[in-house]
């Protein structure tokens, strides 16, 4: 069973796109509130949720595409309405 994404279990749940989004948009937040912090150690996390960033578009591209394949293969899914899953079981 899943926390968070839409699953049989959870039809409400989200795309994974869209938590990753949100996520991105949180680290942003935080990046702008530490940017002009010349600690080193707020320097240093600066450098790692810059990092992070990059790999969090990444998922988001890699995320959308699926979602994309999904689509044009068995047509948007209704598993928001209870409808079965587009692949696996």
């Amino acid at each position: 069973m899943t926390r968070f994404l839409v699953s049989d279990e959870k039809p409400d749940g989200y795309k994974l796109e869209d938590i990753l989004t949100v996520l991105r948009n949180d680290v942003i937040t935080r990046c702008g509130r530490i940017a002009e912090d010349k600690r080193p150690e707020a320097q240093h996390v600066l450098n790692n949720n810059i990092k992070i960033l990059q790999l969090l578009e990444d998922a988001v591209k890699l995320s959308e595409d699926s979602s994309h394949v999904l689509d044009k293969a068995f047509g948007p899914s209704q598993a928001s309405k209870g409808g079965p899953p587009r692949i696996g079981s």
